[in-house]
């Protein structure tokens, strides 16, 4: 069984091997787009007759776009989709429609842990142009709260305590058999209070970071996120990182919309790079989402 055409709509991520396994899915030639649609009606346009569509994060496809295709029976979604709600595909206008959607689950954890760490030994070491110190720091015995105890939240955990670091987090359900671990629940409040360095893994655009939190936030304190957009009221976070003491961390997917507006803050570390997205990633990225393609075609 096949696609009768597949549509790659906008800068999948897609390693060229893979894209070549995907043709022989597919009794048309694969439409290949390598840029980004500008609105929902070039979005639409490039789905067109296409039975199969594949998309990145970066690329909306709305209930108004799905009620409008009359071909399409497949997404794939060529990034992680935690939840429905923080989903770029409208799944429920989908599941009405008959259309599948699939996307993939723990591809760029590695590389993002790997991008965390790297970051803070610059800070607190001084190797780039701030530091957190007058002197340089080691991550020993500092206290890092991570918010959000997934798979990439766990790792984060499970590296701070290599380093031996204290490691609290906040989830809004208890992970008591990593609390075994000595991995300790704190209420958000007191996660706030007590750690020289947050780190935010959540679903895209989940904001938990409020005017409340940041006034509660520890002084000449850390903040990293390297989730999809800002968690927290940007505001409320302007507030807090106008005192120079304080320092975020952000890479590509992390900054969100904010880039050009955050690169003015001395004490804001931005990478054009997204941390998660290596080369073994994109591999791994590449693999799942043709899995995806031939379960589906092959009724699993």
């Amino acid at each position: 069984m096949k696609f009768e055409k597949i549509t790659i709509i906008d800068r999948s991520g897609l390693t060229e091997a893979i894209i070549e396994q995907l043709a022989a899915l597919s009794k048309n030639k694969i439409s290949i787009y390598n840029d980004y649609p500008q609105d929902d009606a070039e979005t639409l346009a490039r789905i067109g007759d296409s039975d199969a569509v594949l998309v990145s994060w970066q690329t909306k496809i709305t209930a108004e776009i799905i009620a409008q295709t009359s071909h399409l029976k497949y997404i794939g979604m060529c990034c992680s989709l935690y939840d429905e709600a923080s989903a770029n595909v409208d799944i429920i206008a989908a599941r009405e429609k008959g259309i599948q959607v699939k996307g993939v689950r723990d591809y760029g954890d590695e590389g993002a842990v790997e991008f965390i760490f790297a970051q803070l030994i610059f800070l607190l070491k001084g190797l780039i142009k701030a530091r957190w110190k007058d002197e340089p720091m080691e991550l020993k015995n500092k206290s890092i709260g991570i918010i959000g105890l997934g798979t990439l939240g766990l790792m984060v955990a499970q590296t701070a305590q290599h380093f031996g670091m204290q490691v609290f987090y906040f989830n809004r359900s208890r992970k008591y058999e990593q609390e075994k671990n000595g991995i300790t629940f704190l209420p958000l409040d007191e996660l706030m209070k007590s750690c020289d360095i947050i780190s935010t893994h959540l679903p895209k655009n989940t904001i938990v970071l409020t005017e409340k939190e940041f006034k509660l936030k520890k002084p000449n304190s850390i903040l990293v996120n390297t989730s999809l957009g800002v968690p927290f009221e940007k505001e409320a976070f302007l507030n807090w990182i106008a005192d120079a003491k304080n320092f975020a961390i952000f890479d590509a997917d992390g900054v969100g919309d904010f880039a050009e507006e955050f690169a003015k803050h001395d004490n804001i570390i931005l990478s054009d790079q997204f941390g998660g997205f290596t080369f073994e990633a994109k591999q791994r990225l590449s693999e799942k989402v043709f899995i995806n393609m031939t379960n589906y075609l092959d009724n699993k």
